[in-house]
């Protein structure tokens, strides 16, 4: 799927919270890192943006909050132009790595941040214990923040990006560095941000933590959108039945129970693959991968005439699932390549892209 075929059709302007067209960005070094992004989000929905490291996520959020300068940027948010005053007011943000100064407590960072934004006091104070009490600091809001641990910080960093009552929130690796138990908590905060009608942005590399929790999501790389919708919609057509073979069993059983349906490899090519496609009367696929039979089909009654076959001719099953491929399957087939590689080769340039010094100069 691409993106311009995911973009959601209908609705008015007034549905998205976020309606981008054209957002590049190409540093010095004609570096591009992003081309011309293209990406809605709903109001009101939890939208996961992911991809490898170098694929353009946080240069993406940060041309949102007006941290950085894009080279071209049309689209909306809030129904105006990205980056206009009234807007950024609108929107809670938590950086990634960021750092609130030590000798603060919770609940004085609170405050500081919220001034910032120009929340009147009296509506910072009001705020203040609620929000502490929403991500679970409440015993912490006098604790100096330099005693936090990784997972506290981050609750403070999300409280912090609540306390102007954002319409949207930009949530920038929020579950970095955080212990599974720190997680399991900050996808039920963004859960309740969901519920109180809040548009939430998470820019993460944790694709089982988005899967739990997103409404949608895209996939960038190499700083465009692959694909983006949901999990149901980047899913379709993917979904299988897979019967896994007893060990032992002679792809010539297998061959012989389902003729004509699957084309087999070779003998010697039988350490790297065996299997091949063949479509069934009623159009879903077969593909036999040494001793595991996958079928193309969610109804259970297209199976049974394959099980029946399979026993028929001696084969024996030892299991049945059905399957639909997850977050990380849909990523790892958009990246096409170990997750770091673009980062890896986004340095190389940076650094080639550098002007060297001359080494005779005082």
């Amino acid at each position: 799927m691409n993106a311009e075929a995911s973009l959601v059709p209908g609705g008015g302007a007034s549905d998205w919270a976020i309606d981008l067209s054209d957002v590049a960005k190409t540093y010095k070094g004609k570096i591009q890192a992003l081309k011309g992004i293209q990406m809605r989000v709903r109001r009101g929905e939890v939208f996961g943006l992911l991809g490898p490291n170098g694929a353009g996520k946080s240069t993406l959020v940060k041309i949102l909050m007006t941290v950085i300068r894009p080279t071209r940027c049309q689209g909306t948010m809030l129904g105006e132009r990205v980056g206009a005053k009234g807007v950024l007011r609108r929107i809670g943000y938590l950086p990634e790595h960021h750092r609130f100064p030590s000798y603060l407590t919770g609940a004085q960072v609170l405050d500081f941040y919220a001034a910032m934004n120009e929340v009147p006091r009296p509506d910072r104070q009001a705020r203040i214990p609620e929000l502490l009490e929403l991500v679970g600091m409440q015993d912490w809001g006098k604790v100096r923040v330099g005693r936090y641990s990784k997972g506290m910080r981050q609750r403070v960093g999300i409280a912090q990006s609540l306390m102007n009552d954002p319409d949207i929130v930009l949530l920038d690796e929020p579950t970095d560095g955080v212990d599974p138990v720190g997680r399991r908590d900050i996808r039920e905060i963004v859960s309740e941000l969901r519920r109180r009608g809040k548009t939430v942005f998470l820019n993460s590399h944790l694709l089982s933590e988005l899967e739990m929790v997103c409404d949608r999501v895209a996939i960038l790389v190499h700083g465009e959108v692959a694909s983006q919708g949901t999990i149901d919609e980047l899913t379709a057509g993917k979904e299988r039945y897979e019967i896994q073979m007893a060990e032992g069993q002679a792809p010539g059983q297998i061959e012989a129970a389902l003729p004509g349906l699957v084309r087999f490899a070779g003998e010697g090519d039988l350490a790297k693959r065996v299997g091949g496609r063949g479509e069934l009367a009623t159009g879903e696929w077969v593909e036999v991968d040494h001793g595991l039979v996958r079928v193309g089909t969610t109804d259970p009654a297209a199976i049974q005439p394959i099980l029946d076959r399979l026993r028929q001719h001696g084969a024996v099953i030892r299991s049945i699932r059905q399957h639909r491929p997850s977050l990380e399957d849909l990523f790892m087939e958009a990246v096409g390549e170990p997750e770091g590689v673009g980062a890896e080769v986004s340095a190389k340039q940076k650094s080639a892209a550098k002007p060297k010094k001359n080494r005779g100069a005082s």
